[in-house]
């Protein structure tokens, strides 16, 4: 059994928990028109491509898609929505009934059900056409009827409390009224999950996780997002406390399209997964995939790392070619087994790291060396490892064995033993190679790995370090990096132990 298959095994059993699990989804609803056809040539009116159709394809968008990766999910949705008595609505409404959705919605007469539509040739999008883009509020009666649409599916005692999905792409399904019922009727959903364009009129529900996009959140942390940034990762973690305030969740998933998310917590817990990269034409609704595992995850008392995990695999699982997004219970369990196995890949021994650090240096790529207990992994590792990370092409990571620790921080350590240190390292996605040693220093790891950069975390200078003259005599460089304020396993365990609160942030860690 290899060192990743007890967490693989966790993850199964999530899946398994939240089959049948009820869930009440309210939002704005859309459908996605997808056209595909094939490429004929050129116009010869004008510099376009002339395509002849070969398949309609209908999806439900927005709360609707949602509603739909939930039944493919293997839970149990619920929708209560507007939709326009149109055909679009019409089409919307069949879709949902073929995914196993309870449809709920509410049928507005003249109201024009939003709809985008999608001409593809050759993976790529032509254009969208999309109609109904702005539908204005509901009128009085409809905000009636959806208010007690919900009133009834989640007024019986006798059905187990369901969970919440809000979906608020600002197109007038959700009005201050609606709200204000949500927020008064909060006690009635023991999770509440918001995806929504707008957070900050939410804040009052409480909700338990959002999962805002990085303009989303950048515009509640009074940031101005840098298209130019692969990886905001850095700016997130240091207004990650004024995100949480301000949206009032327990924890935020921030997703970075392509480069995959990173989530927060109130209590200050940071978790980095990542995706591989994919067209636009093939990530359309993603993220609906992304909140309806996340979501379902956090219904059975998963872990919030757990849950991103399995947010991450389900989303990225429906990246293989142009469509509307939407991830089937076993199509996940197939993205866990595989991910796992390549988290697996990543712990290796001294023998094997040699080898592939030889064949990586061939290729010119900077390698990258750190070593620690990682004891209590905590935000200033995650931190300064993704940092290390941005020095080269390679970040290998050594982690001192349980008896190396009990020598070097007494018999009470290590908390957790090498193989979940080991695992957990190995899930960042920072993190390419980890290798286990057993003595007291990494000197004898450094004279094989030979790192073009030696990272070391902390706040003393590079000649400080006590494996400065091996590496520059092997020609490389030492750096440090300092962690973030006020986080070390030290810190941790001694609040554990003392049941001390956690510690106010300071004014910079807040980014106020």
């Amino acid at each position: 059994m290899d060192r990743r298959s007890s967490y693989t095994n966790v993850l199964a059993s999530i899946v398994d928990g939240w089959r049948g699990h009820p869930v009440v989804v309210v939002g704005d609803v859309m459908l996605d028109e997808w056209r595909f056809a094939a490429p004929d040539g050129l116009c010869r009116e004008a510099p376009v491509p002339v395509v002849t159709l070969r398949r309609l394809q209908d999806a439900a968008g927005g709360a609707g898609n949602t509603a739909v990766n939930l039944a493919a999910l293997g839970a149990r949705p619920v929708l209560a929505a507007p939709v326009g008595d149109d055909a679009a609505g019409e089409r919307v409404r069949s879709c949902l009934t073929a995914a196993g959705v309870a449809d709920h919605t509410v049928v507005v007469p003249g109201r024009q059900t939003c709809a985008k539509r999608r001409v593809v040739a050759d993976g790529q999008i032509l254009f969208c056409e999309e109609d109904g883009r702005h539908p204005g509020p509901l009128p009085a009666p409809a905000v009636d009827r959806l208010l007690d649409r919900l009133d009834a599916l989640t007024a019986d005692d006798a059905t187990p409390t369901p969970v919440l999905v809000v979906c608020d792409y600002g197109r007038g399904a959700l009005d201050d009224q609606v709200r204000r019922w949500l927020v008064s009727h909060r006690d009635r959903f023991r999770l509440v999950a918001l995806d929504a364009h707008d957070l900050g009129p939410y804040a009052d529900l409480k909700p338990t996780v959002v999962t805002p996009s990085y303009a989303e959140a950048a515009s509640l942390m009074a940031l101005t997002p840098d298209r130019t940034d692969p990886d905001p990762t850095a700016a997130i973690l240091a207004h990650a406390p004024h995100l949480v305030a301000s949206t009032g969740a327990q924890t935020a998933a921030v997703t970075l399209d392509a480069a995959g998310a990173v989530v927060v917590t109130a209590d200050g817990e940071s978790y980095r997964t990542r995706t591989h990269a994919a067209p636009p034409s093939h990530t359309v609704g993603a993220g609906d995939v992304y909140l309806a595992a996340m979501t379902l995850a956090l219904a059975v008392a998963a872990e919030v790392r757990a849950a991103a995990d399995l947010a991450q695999f389900a989303a990225g699982t429906t990246l293989a070619g142009p469509g509307t997004c939407v991830c089937s219970r076993q199509a996940l369990l197939d993205a866990v087994d595989a991910g796992a196995d390549r988290h697996a890949a990543r712990i290796v021994d001294a023998a094997v790291l040699g080898e592939i650090v030889a064949r990586r240096r061939e290729r010119g790529d900077r390698i990258v060396f750190t070593n620690g207990c990682f004891d209590v992994l905590h935000r200033g590792h995650v931190g300064y490892l993704a940092e290390a990370r941005q020095l080269g092409d390679v970040l290998v990571v050594a982690v001192n064995s349980d008896d190396s620790v009990r020598r070097l921080k007494g018999p009470q350590r290590p908390v957790n033993q090498v193989e979940d240190r080991a695992a957990v390292l190995a899930a960042l996605s920072c993190v390419d190679y980890v290798v286990v040693f057993e003595e007291n220093s990494p000197a004898a790891l450094i004279e094989a790995v030979r790192p073009d950069v030696y990272v070391k975390g902390g706040d003393y200078r590079p000649e400080m370090v006590p494996e400065a003259p091996l590496v520059e005599s092997l020609g490389g460089e030492v750096r440090t990096l300092e962690y973030v304020p006020d986080r070390s396993t030290s810190a941790v365990i001694e609040r554990i132990r003392s049941h001390a609160p956690l510690p106010r942030p300071s004014t910079a860690d807040a980014g106020t």
